[in-house]
């Protein structure tokens, strides 16, 4: 499912519109294990599941080079098309057949698309291509929530709820991954040394039209959309005129949002 939506054209402009970028305190947790675990050089990052590049991106400067491979030739058109370092490169490809040497890779990264693969394949996949000490690094993150909205705050919760409530005949393993904070994939990791980090906390502003059009672009959404259209553009059109009668603002108005990530590291044996 995941390459039926991803691949298409429109739904990999919607991801690279509305999606987050990868938050400094993620980068950095992630680069000081590796420094820790492994030290420099750092000379090769693979971002795996790449999307339209916003978590590879945010390696380029502390990498000699990096790597986006994602499944869809759309989502690699889009990271593409975004300015980039001359260091970063993008290339349409599988998560369990990667194509490095072994042993070449000092970090493999995946940003909020881990849940989609073949854990078993991909945990080989890693442990073939990453050097001795060379780390690997999943993350994502939950819904972001509306801050600073305390006299509706219950209002608002009520109505991502009902938004969940509704998508949920469209959940799938991949999404309940998600959903339990990737427990099955820490235990699928095979390397001894490895550690969880969670409830790191984000807080970022966006107008209101940008968190529902993050709600679009979910594979939840645009599953929904697929088999139902009609019934799925009226209660998302719904849903937005919930959220801001019960803020009290307009779609553009800019608010406070804070989501919650996790974070799974470890480090291949020498």
């Amino acid at each position: 499912m995941t390459q039926y939506f991803f691949e298409k054209p429109g739904h990999a402009a919607l991801y690279q519109k509305y999606r987050l970028p990868s938050p400094n305190e993620i980068n950095d947790l992630i680069l000081n294990y590796l420094q820790t675990k492994k030290g420099k050089p750092f000379t090769l990052a693979v971002d795996v599941g790449c999307g339209s590049g916003q978590s590879t991106r945010g390696l380029t400067s502390y990498f000699e080079e990096v790597v986006g491979i994602d499944i869809s030739e759309a989502q690699i058109e889009e990271a593409k098309k975004m300015e980039r370092s001359d260091n970063v490169s993008y290339r349409q490809g599988l998560a369990e057949e990667l194509g490095f040497q072994d042993g070449s890779v000092d970090l493999v990264t995946v940003g909020a698309a881990a849940q989609w693969f073949d854990l078993e394949k991909f945990m080989k996949e890693i442990d073939r291509v990453l050097k001795p000490k060379g780390c690997l690094a999943l993350y994502c993150y939950t819904v972001p929530c509306i801050l600073n909205f305390d006299d509706c705050s219950e209002t608002l919760t009520q109505i991502i709820q009902d938004l969940f409530t509704e998508l949920k005949p469209y959940e799938t393993i991949a999404t309940k991954r998600v959903w339990n904070e990737y427990r099955d994939l820490f235990d699928a990791i095979p390397f001894p040394d490895k550690a969880r980090a969670k409830d790191i906390f984000i807080t970022f502003k966006k107008p209101v039209s940008w968190f529902i059009g993050y709600l679009n672009s979910s594979v939840l959404f645009q599953t929904y959309l697929r088999e139902k259209l009609e019934d799925a553009k009226a209660f998302m059109e719904n849903t937005e005129q919930r959220l801001l009668k019960a803020m009290g603002v307009s779609s553009e108005a800019i608010v406070e949002f804070r989501t919650k990530y996790y974070c799974l590291l470890a480090s291949k044996p020498e």
